[in-house]
């Protein structure tokens, strides 16, 4: 059974930065490939972006294209997601979530999710 685990979440000032991780265990982590997203009060949850199993591709939602950066390290089971220049728009819940094969931004397509963490972004 594959488990995700998040971290990084806080409190930040209005263009700011933060750093999110995600850990992974009980799967082949090099052979997924990992998705970012999100889930405001009262909203639903949305597509923040994605990296290839390999590293090699990464895909953004238009809101945070240039702004937000997938990484991930496959030898620490490892996948990053940096925040700059936040916005309060940018508060909710953020989430990874895994799958095989390529990625997608269709939350449906992805069997394994992490519980989340809290980013709040203050104007």
């Amino acid at each position: 059974q594959v488990q995700l685990v998040e971290s990084g979440g806080g409190l930040v000032q209005a263009g700011g930065s933060l750093r999110l991780s995600c850990a992974a265990s009980g799967g082949t982590f090099s052979s997924f490939a990992m998705g970012w997203f999100r889930q405001a009060p009262r909203k639903e949850r949305e597509f923040v972006g994605y990296i290839s199993y390999s590293g090699g591709n990464t895909y953004y939602a238009d809101s945070v294209k240039g702004r937000f950066t997938i990484s991930r390290d496959n030898a620490k089971n490892t996948v990053y997601l940096q925040m700059n220049s936040l916005k309060p728009e940018d508060t909710a819940v953020y989430h990874c979530a895994a799958r095989s094969f390529s990625g997608t931004y269709r939350l449906a397509d992805y069997p394994y999710w992490g519980q989340g963490t809290q980013v709040t972004v203050s104007s």
